[in-house]
């Protein structure tokens, strides 16, 4: 499995904060089965993103854990109308392994009122956005049908491992096997931020995928999916997988 989220590298946000940490999260995300890992610190107005410095710290980590999971940059945008310039003046500093994916993040509360203007932007630029765990936003919860316009529009979507298991309560959980059903999930990431409370293990998130979906659906999510956003290979848009659950049928279509 490959993890396109995480808080990993230490010191830079409110994810790890020691060496040691990042050394024990990647420790516990080989033992649940990532072989690859996404570092992608906050870019807000509250932690400064500094890329050369994350890749200094990756290559600290590296050598500690010799290499397993492969470790690659990325960072978590926070999304809003002011910040996209200075986003679009150097998008590839930002986005996943320096590819054309780009992880965003909504407000936690509520969803601007220039998000989709934003959006069409990035998409004109060549990038494409993953929009971050959607299911814990109360103003998407609510109206599913802004993320299905954002993915049509060309983004993609991640919901977090630990949402399918209920570790952000029912709402969220709920709210994951919806956008499954809908056909509006893309990756499934851990979003972790230390070793055990919002820990970077995929595995158990997986088997629940399997169980309800499909095995080739989950290898989809977890692996090839996340593996073409690494490695920066096309993606078509649009809702990729339709699942329902009784009779069982998939459809897939840009």
């Amino acid at each position: 499995m490959i993890d396109t989220h995480s808080h990993i590298v230490w010191g830079v946000d409110d994810g790890s904060r020691s060496m040691e940490e990042s050394v024990a999260m990647l420790e516990a995300a080989r033992d649940g089965g990532t072989t690859d890992i996404v570092a992608t610190p906050h870019a807000d107005a509250q932690f400064t993103y500094q890329p050369e410095l994350v890749e200094e710290r990756i290559r600290e980590l590296t050598a500690h854990t010799n290499g397993t999971p492969k470790i690659h940059r990325g960072c978590e945008f926070h999304l809003s109308f002011d910040n996209v310039d200075h986003l679009l003046a150097n998008p590839f500093a930002y986005t996943i392994n320096g590819k054309q994916y780009l992880l965003i993040e909504c407000p936690d509360l509520h969803v601007g009122r220039y998000t989709d203007t934003v959006l069409q932007r990035l998409v004109d630029a060549g990038l494409t956005p993953i929009v971050a765990h959607p299911e814990r936003n109360p103003a998407i919860r609510k109206e599913p049908e802004r993320l299905e316009r954002w993915v049509e529009l060309g983004c993609l979507t991640q919901i977090t491992a630990l949402s399918i298991l209920g570790g952000f309560g029912g709402s969220a959980k709920s709210a994951c096997m919806r956008l499954l059903d809908r056909g509006l999930v893309h990756i499934v990431a851990s979003d972790a931020h230390d070793p055990v409370r919002r820990h970077p293990r995929l595995d158990e998130a997986y088997s629940i995928v399997r169980s309800r979906c499909d095995e080739d659906i989950a290898g989809i999510l977890f692996t090839d999916n996340p593996r073409a956003v690494v490695e920066g290979r096309v993606l078509a848009g649009g809702r990729l997988i339709s699942y329902q659950a009784a009779p069982r049928w998939y459809q897939f279509w840009r």
